[in-house]
């Protein structure tokens, strides 16, 4: 995630690739990112001290082990924090750092945000609404956000980053439907995500609910009701919703 994080920072216009600082214990991640001219170091505090904006973006496990090796460099006055890691909370980041806590947004994108395309909650934590703005303005360049509460965080993990890996597998269902259909793999899997693609436009662009596009294409008696119907039967929309809330325990 923080390897997709700074692939979109790159493409954006709201930083200099020279204004970005990575740190990382692997080298191959470093030189990777040093060749598009980003500042990268193995030093955790090396990185944090002096930004405007320090992101933590590691395993759940590993945040307070980190926040406790930059802890004594972060100065609050000036810096804004944000942490990604699902189910870190803001009290026990507060409680890890103290006094010297920055203004915190625990954020939450999806691998997306590597292509512009993240659906980022964002919950604010002690932070001001201009600090708001700004951290707003830099992930929605990189796809579109949603300011959320702490409450929601789980359900909007679920649905929008573990919700990506549901998208693919319904793409790979389809996929493969559509070779037992008589398409090749390649061929069937274009289909399937330029249909995908489409109908996001559709439903973007009109504003209409799914419901009512689907009536659209549904023919009384057609195949599209019968291939629909026969979905429910095997309990496609039960499966979806169970699997979103097995999720977001």
């Amino acid at each position: 995630m923080g390897g997709a994080t700074v692939e979109g920072l790159i493409q954006g216009q709201y930083f200099k690739n020279e204004d970005i600082i990575v740190s990382d214990p692997q080298q191959q991640i470093l030189d990777k990112f040093s060749q598009k001219g980003v500042c990268t170091t193995n030093d955790n505090r090396e990185a944090a001290q002096g930004a405007d904006i320090v992101c933590v973006v590691v395993k759940p496990w590993l945040v307070e082990r980190v926040l406790g090796q930059i802890k004594e460099v972060l100065v609050p006055a000036r810096q804004l924090l944000i942490v990604v890691a699902a189910g870190v909370s803001s009290a026990s980041i507060q409680q890890w750092l103290g006094a010297n806590c920055p203004p915190l947004f625990l954020i939450i994108p999806n691998i997306a945000i590597a292509q512009m395309q993240s659906m980022t909650f964002i919950v604010p934590v002690g932070a001001s609404a201009q600090a708001t703005q700004t951290i707003v303005d830099i992930f929605n360049e990189m796809g579109q956000t949603l300011i959320t509460d702490e409450q929601h965080l789980a359900a909007g993990t679920t649905l929008a980053s573990c919700g990506l890996a549901y998208a693919m597998r319904y793409i790979r269902a389809a996929s493969e439907g559509g070779v037992e259909l008589g398409f090749k793999a390649d061929d069937a899997k274009h289909i399937v995500m330029q249909t995908i693609k489409g109908a996001v436009e559709l439903l973007q662009a009109t504003g209409m609910h799914p419901e009512q596009a689907i009536d659209l294409v549904t023919t009384p008696g057609g195949v599209t009701i019968k291939g629909l119907n026969e979905m429910e039967h095997a309990g496609f929309t039960s499966s979806v919703i169970r699997g979103l809330k097995a999720g977001a325990k």
